[in-house]
């Protein structure tokens, strides 16, 4: 049976992978504003908080990364760790959020293919449906290519379109004379409830920064690059996300209010200092979100590869393709989901499909981020590898995680955001059946796990 072309990725093309499918762009572009709105002049600390306690959580995932070099990551480093329940439940949980993140992201696409245009005086009307099929085509063509391909592409669009953003953000500064901001600097206005909210959004803009795990088979010397393209990325995201919202929020004169009602933060910025700009920005945003809709579907290929040879899914999701060494079958039914389910809801306002998928990933994220923090110190334990600083960095990933899963939910979001917690929980009681019923009827398949685990262990 073919198999996935092993150690033919690098460091940056494992960095691409992690860099495309956080999509740094879409920050400045339209989560800033939904931070802004919550959090105040305080956004640049929301940013802040939540880079630290992502770090912590790839710091978590680094441990495990470097001891379990898989394609299936987390699906794989929970079932050593924590036993085979979780492990299926996690993998079941990240289908769910890289596929979610690849409709949210195809939206975003479209969104910004659209404004693209219309900026440059040539506006489009382009049938939403005939979007979804082009940009889930161009996703198929490129995710079943070499990974080496997709990765470097990634990487290369995602640095197109920070330089971009970067401008932009020089541009302002020298606007005001680089001048400190000390509205911001005090945190005028803002309060501690509002910054606590908003901290649960920041951290959903960095989903997606562990990615790089799924290449675990792909990528030479997996142990040392991988955690080190998952640490690389939520770092340089983060601090480009504190910049962008310290910069944005001056640009808009520091009218919070203003940035928090904007639906193009970094378009208004570039449309009031430098119209030229504007063009620019948005292909910028177009690449940096088809990028991200790769990254996305890469990794949930992977994922259902990993579950497939593990007979959790059927057998046809463990195909490889002979020449390109890509997960075909598995790549083909992310690309046939994404685009069935946009074209579902194509009626809909696509500013609000983008939230609707967007929030539905971020329940997959958190819970399997959650789970990583208990699995390393558990996993090092069993190893004699545990000390007190992985009890530590275990502790604040665990703690940080349940804060943001509770903030998810309460206060109680509008509808139908308030139905979105219970959809997950219910989606996850499926995977959970699906996974009593194969051990009922096929336990060679987690005795199969149990081995596999064992035969980890004694390498």
């Amino acid at each position: 049976m073919s198999e996935l072309r092993k150690d033919s990725l690098s460091f940056f093309e494992a960095l691409g992978q992690s860099v495309a499918n956080v999509s740094p762009t879409l920050t400045p572009a339209l989560s800033v504003a939904v931070v802004a709105s919550i959090a105040g002049n305080a956004s640049w600390l929301v940013f802040l908080i939540c880079t630290v306690a992502l770090v912590i959580v790839a710091f978590n995932i680094g441990e495990l990364a470097r001891r379990i070099p898989a394609a299936g990551s987390f699906f794989i480093y929970i079932s050593r760790s924590l036993g085979p329940v979780w492990g299926v439940l996690s993998g079941w949980a990240m289908l769910a959020a890289y596929l979610f993140t690849a409709l949210a992201l195809t939206i975003a696409t479209s969104i910004f293919v659209k404004t693209f245009f219309a900026s440059i005086g040539m506006p489009i009307a382009v049938p939403n449906i005939l979007m979804y099929l082009i940009i889930s085509a161009l996703v198929w063509i490129f995710a079943t290519r070499d990974i080496r391909i997709s990765s470097r592409i990634g990487l290369t669009l995602e640095v197109v379109s920070v330089s971009i953003i970067m401008i932009v953000l020089v541009i302002t500064l020298t606007h005001y004379k680089f001048a400190p901001d000390t509205t911001q600097l005090t945190l005028k206005g803002s309060s501690f409830g509002g910054i606590a909210q908003a901290i649960v959004f920041g951290i959903f803009s960095y989903v997606g920064f562990e990615s790089a795990a799924s290449l675990g088979k792909e990528t030479k010397n997996p142990k040392v690059v991988i955690p080190r393209a998952i640490m690389w990325t939520a770092v340089s995201s983060g601090i480009f996300f504190m910049i962008s919202a310290y910069v944005i929020t001056q640009g808009f004169g520091d009218n919070a209010t203003a940035l928090g009602s904007s639906a193009a933060p970094i378009g208004d910025i570039t449309s009031h200092f430098s119209k030229w700009m504007t063009a620019p920005v948005y292909f910028g945003a177009t690449v940096s979100s088809f990028a991200c809709a790769l990254a996305s579907i890469n990794a949930f290929g992977r994922m259902m590869f990993s579950l497939g040879r593990y007979q959790f899914m059927h057998a046809s999701m463990g195909i490889v393709h002979k020449k390109q060494h890509t997960p075909i079958a598995a790549l083909s039914v992310g690309v046939l989901l994404n685009f069935v389910i946009c074209a579902i809801f194509a009626n809909n306002a696509e500013t609000n499909t983008y939230g609707w998928y967007g929030t539905l990933a971020s329940y997959g994220f958190i819970i399997v981020y959650l789970l990583c923090s208990i699995a390393a110190p558990v996993l090092l334990k069993s190893t004699g590898e545990l000390r007190p600083k992985h009890i530590v960095y275990g502790t604040l990933g665990v703690v940080l995680m349940l804060f943001a899963l509770g903030g998810s939910v309460y206060p109680v979001p509008s509808a139908p955001y308030n139905y979105f917690p219970y959809a997950f929980a219910a989606y996850m009681l499926i995977g959970f059946a699906w996974f009593s019923f194969i051990k009922m009827r096929s336990p060679h398949v987690l005795l199969g796990i149990e081995r596999d685990m064992e035969s980890a262990a004694a390498e």
